[in-house]
């Protein structure tokens, strides 16, 4: 008789887990502010390691190839912070552009804090106003917006 309670504890814990993991909201554990959150402070945290490591210390503190701005690892990233390829180019302010991991995010943003804090692939691109294309995870998101949140 004994050797049936041990399955049978773990049946119900595995029960009891399921039934608490199918919600309205799916499988998922997590909000999607959170992880948007979290994003630029890891692209963040990354270039300035890289500055600190300071491994190309007359290139900047960027580790790839052709990156300019400051603790960019990857190729072609301007801005600060971005990890990966084709990352914070050609937008009119600073505060634009940063802390982007993947590729061909927060380019071309024309007003201030626009494309910052990505995820992914084309993100956070062409944005007219302030506060626009931020915060994105997946593919081609946040891009185009004409004026900002104000």
């Amino acid at each position: 008789m004994k050797r049936y309670v041990i399955p049978a504890l773990c049946l119900g814990l595995l029960s009891a887990t399921a039934a608490k993991a199918d919600t309205a909201t799916g499988s998922q554990a997590f909000g999607m502010s959170a992880v948007q959150a979290a994003v630029g402070k890891y692209g963040q945290a990354i270039g300035s390691n890289v500055r600190s490591m300071d491994p190309l210390g007359n290139f900047g503190g960027n580790l790839g190839y052709k990156n300019s701005g400051s603790g960019n690892v990857g190729a072609f990233n301007s801005g600060t912070g971005n990890v990966g390829a084709f990352n914070g180019n050609n937008n009119t302010s600073t505060t634009s552009g940063n802390g982007n991991i993947g590729a061909f995010n927060g380019n071309g943003n024309t007003g201030e804090y626009d494309g910052n804090s990505n995820i992914g692939a084309g993100n956070g691109n062409f944005n007219g106003g302030s506060f626009n294309g931020n915060g994105n995870v997946g593919a081609f998101n946040g891009n185009f917006n004409g004026r900002g949140n104000r």
